[in-house]
C-alpha cells in the first residue's frame, strides 16, 4: 500500500504542482545565475547512493569544501532560496525522487556519505533498512535546524555530535511504528508545522 500511495501521491503532485514549479524556476533563475535544480549525493535504504532533488538555494559561487549544513543566515544563501527554505518549497522536486521509487513521502531523512559514516552499525542496520522519506519526524522537531546551529561556534560539530544522534533516535522510532496511517500522521503533523 505504501509504495502504491508514494507511486500515486507524487505523480499527482507534480502534475498540479507544476505551475509552481514554473514560478520558482523562473525566480531562481532570475535571481542567480546556476541551475534550478541542486542534486546531491545521499545515502538511501539499504545504503544504496542516489541523487536528491531539490530547487537550488543557494549561490553557484561556493568554494570547493563548502558545508554540507547551513547555520543561521549563511551568506551562500540567495534572497529567493531564502524564502523558499522558509517554507520548504526547496523540497518539492524530491517529489520526482519518490515517482523513481528512490524515495518515499514519509520516511528517514537521507543523509549525505559524510555524516552516515558517523552513524554506529546497528543505526544503519535500523534506520538504512527502508527507503528514505521527504518528511519525518525529526525534520518536524528539528525544522528550525539551522537557527539552532548558528549558536554554536562550530555548527558541524554541534551537529555531529548533538542534532544527528537526536535525528537518529526519531528514525529508529519511525522504523520500528511505520504503517500507512502513522505516514498519513506524520504527513499533516508536517503540514500544520509548515503552516504554522
Amino acid at each position: 500500500m505504501k509504495i502504491t500511495f508514494d507511486f500515486t501521491a507524487s505523480l499527482i503532485g507534480l502534475i498540479l504542482l507544476s505551475p509552481i514549479f514554473i514560478i520558482i524556476a523562473i525566480l531562481i533563475k532570475l535571481d542567480s545565475k546556476g541551475e534550478v535544480f541542486f542534486r546531491q549525493v545521499r545515502v538511501g535504504k539499504n545504503e544504496k547512493p542516489f541523487r536528491i532533488f531539490k530547487f537550488r538555494t543557494m549561490s553557484v559561487n561556493q568554494t570547493k569544501g563548502s558545508l554540507q549544513i547551513t547555520a543561521g543566515a549563511d551568506a551562500r544563501i540567495t534572497k529567493v532560496g531564502s524564502f523558499i527554505r522558509k517554507y520548504k518549497i526547496d523540497e518539492l522536486p524530491q517529489l520526482i525522487n519518490v515517482l523513481k521509487g528512490e524515495m518515499s513521502l514519509v520516511g528517514p531523512r537521507p543523509e549525505v556519505p559524510k555524516y552516515v559514516e558517523h552513524y554506529s552499525e546497528d543505526n544503519r542496520k535500523v534506520v538504512l533498512s527502508v527507503r528514505p522519506g521527504i518528511t519525518d519526524l525529526a525534520s518536524i522537531e528539528y525544522r528550525n535546524e539551522n537557527d539552532i546551529l548558528a549558536s554554536e561556534s562550530d555548527p558541524e560539530k554541534a551537529y555531529i555530535e548533538k542534532i544527528l544522534p537526536e535525528k537518529l533516535k526519531y528514525c529508529r522510532e519511525y522504523v520500528e511504528k511505520q504503517s500507512f496511517m502513522y505516514d498519513i500522521g506524520i504527513i499533516l503533523k508536517t503540514i500544520k508545522a509548515i503552516v504554522s
